[in-house]
């Protein structure tokens, strides 16, 4: 069968979907991935091909001038309790949530159309925020599923402002987000329902106790690890004379927002003051902001996080998924440093939860806090018992080629008749 991937132009989203590509492309399937012209590059680095469809360099100038928009309420996604969630305050996420979906989208969306008609795929796999994927499937009938790669928040919040707004006054009620969806679909002959936002289908990397109970039709599957490309210097393979901290802020910040939300060297040299060994594993532009370190702290420039881990005692990390579930797939305690943005505070506290790491908000934490942090998960068994717990959680979902069979079936029970515009 032909399989077309979707995703939007961060490499976060794009390597948690790269395992199940290459299961994909590994059981005899064709395969494209598609995204904006500035990403191709990334998705030729996986050993794919790369579909371009639009051109998308707002983005990064966006989130560069409103570096603060971290710390918005409207961006944060965290509280899920009903109890504490209001129309009001919901219903300005959903406004910012449709205005960032369109960003993100609407560059892609009539190039992903187009080629879906030209290559006409059997099934389309799409990031949780790539809804032009959808939109694709319905022009050609192909079947559709959305690939997870993050706790689900975007679908149980669906589910929360909707029961909200059924309860509000008729004359205040709105939904960006469908309005915005119901348009788009329109536009080449479909009806919008809720799968465009849920999926057909759902892939579920999270352990049941670290993610969240939608309505939406799930599958569960392994997160593996891919983090990118790079040399691997001798030591990592080495176990060493003590414990071994890694250091990880991800590339999204840096690249994304124009700069880290700590101070890296102070952050490392506290940590320092342990008796450990510090691995800072930075981008080559965070290494170069870096001053004078303490001799027990090793820089190592892109080297992806699954090759340094399997011999750390504990790793910091901003809360990015990639990181996060990494350290989680190898039974790693983190110390979680993170803004609100997104989920990423509740991923933090849901595995603080299980006592197998720290959860720390960036704008109230000191670099002592962080030493404090992480001697206590070298030091006390109990962050590592649970760790590996949620590590065999983790790893006991099906891997992506077990999950193959599945897309099969899908594809073809799934198929449906192409949408037609309406005769004028």
């Amino acid at each position: 069968m032909r399989v077309l991937f979707a995703t939007i132009p961060e490499k976060s989203h794009l390597y948690c979907m790269t395992p199940l590509v290459w299961a994909v492309r590994a059981a005899g399937h064709e395969v494209r991935v598609a995204s904006t012209s500035q990403f191709t590059q990334a998705i030729a680095g996986m050993g794919m091909p790369a579909v371009a469809v639009g051109s998308n360099d707002e983005i990064t100038a966006g989130m560069s001038a409103n570096r603060d928009s971290q710390g918005w309420e409207s961006l944060d996604w965290n509280e899920l309790d009903p109890a504490k969630l209001t129309y009001e305050s919901e219903l300005e996420r959903s406004q910012l949530f449709a205005f960032g979906c369109a960003m993100y989208n609407e560059p892609m969306v009539g190039g992903l159309v187009d080629f879906a008609r030209a290559w006409e795929p059997d099934l389309v796999v799409w990031d949780p925020l790539t809804y032009a994927g959808p939109i694709a499937a319905g022009v050609v009938g192909a079947a559709h599923v959305r690939a997870l790669c993050f706790t689900d928040v975007w679908v149980l919040k669906r589910q929360l402002f909707r029961k909200l707004y059924e309860q509000a006054p008729a004359d205040t009620r709105r939904d960006p987000l469908g309005d915005y969806l119901t348009g788009r679909t329109a536009d080449f002959g479909g009806a919008f329902s809720e799968e465009s936002i849920t999926g057909q289908l759902t892939l579920d990397p999270l352990p049941d106790c670290l993610g969240v109970a939608t309505d939406a039709v799930r599958a569960p599957i392994r997160f593996v690890p891919h983090n990118g490309t790079g040399a691997l210097p001798d030591w990592v393979n080495v176990r060493p004379d003590r414990p071994r901290v890694l250091v990880s802020l991800g590339a999204s910040n840096h690249e994304r927002y124009g700069g880290d939300y700590v101070s890296k060297t102070e952050l490392l040299s506290t940590v320092a003051e342990l008796d450990v060994e510090v691995v800072a594993a930075l981008l080559p532009g965070q290494a170069d902001e870096l001053g004078t370190l303490p001799s027990n702290v090793r820089v190592v420039r892109s080297v992806p996080l699954n090759a340094v881990l399997p011999h750390c005692s504990a790793v910091i990390n901003h809360g990015g998924f990639g990181s996060w579930a990494t350290a989680l797939v190898y039974g790693v305690p983190q110390l979680v440093v993170t803004t609100r943005l997104a989920e990423q505070l509740l991923r933090a506290q849901r595995v603080e939860a299980q006592g197998a790491g720290l959860a720390l908000e960036t704008d109230q934490t000191s670099p002592e806090q962080v030493r404090d942090g992480i001697a206590r998960l070298v030091e006390e068994p109990s962050f590592r018992e649970n760790a590996a717990r949620l590590r065999e959680e983790a790893v006991s979902r099906p891997a992506p080629s077990r999950v193959v069979p599945l897309l099969e079936r899908h594809a073809q029970e799934r198929r449906a008749a192409p949408w037609r515009m309406p005769s004028a």
